[in-house]
């Protein structure tokens, strides 16, 4: 009874535009069915049917239909400041959500185009240890190469060991040059020991991803 009830109104309304539209009120009739039409059940349990949203069912859901009175959309009720705010960062989280897996799906098929296989993924980590290790090797070079240097400054300071302080300048400049030369490059070796570390635990937690990824990428291959 109630589901026609509600026909019955939105159809006596349809009705009454159609009167007005014959009355001469025919432009904005047209507005008001191109706008649809509300309908809902106030809170004394009355069917309320109007051109526009409803103010006395603010506080609950009103149904907007077209003009053949098929439901277009419904329409829920207007929420209070602090409503609206919790539903606005509700929202906010959903879209920080929605970027972040989004963010995360494009850095996954980065990394699939870059390594689409284990083998593409251990060649790239083995030539960047190598390229670390060069430059490593290089530095411990340049260390040795001090080493000797030293040793050939210290015979030099041997004519000087009772009173250090006569030796000359040059000499002792090229001492001190030795000490932080040599202070200089085992830091820089220290420096790619932790580079070193680095790029391992890089390419461990880019091997542990890509085993997940792979076999779903090799599936959808085929």
């Amino acid at each position: 009874m109630n589901a026609i009830r509600s026909v019955l109104g939105v159809l006596g309304f349809v009705a009454q535009l159609a009167a007005l539209w014959g009355a001469g009120e025919g432009l904005g009739i047209r507005f008001a069915l191109a706008q649809g039409i509300f309908t809902c059940v106030d809170v004394h349990g009355h069917r309320l049917t109007s051109d526009r949203p409803i103010p006395e069912c603010s506080d609950r859901e009103q149904r907007e239909l077209n003009a053949s009175g098929t439901l277009k959309r419904q329409v829920g009720p207007t929420l209070t400041a602090k409503e609206q705010a919790v539903q606005d960062e509700k929202a906010q989280t959903a879209r920080i959500e929605s970027n972040r897996l989004n963010e995360e799906r494009r850095r996954d098929r980065v990394l699939l185009s870059r390594y689409p296989n284990p083998a593409a993924h251990d060649r790239v980590r083995a030539a960047s240890l190598v390229q670390i290790d060069g430059v490593m090797a290089s530095a411990q070079k340049q260390v040795a190469e001090l080493g000797q240097q030293r040793k050939s400054l210290d015979v030099e300071m041997e004519f000087y060991k009772v009173d250090p302080t006569k030796a000359p300048v040059p000499l002792k400049r090229q001492l001190e040059e030795n000490t932080a030369n040599v202070a200089m490059q085992k830091r820089f070796v220290a420096d790619q020991e932790v580079e070193k570390n680095r790029v391992n635990a890089r390419f461990d937690a880019e091997f542990a991803k890509l085993k997940a990824l792979w076999p779903a990428s090799a599936s959808a291959a085929r």
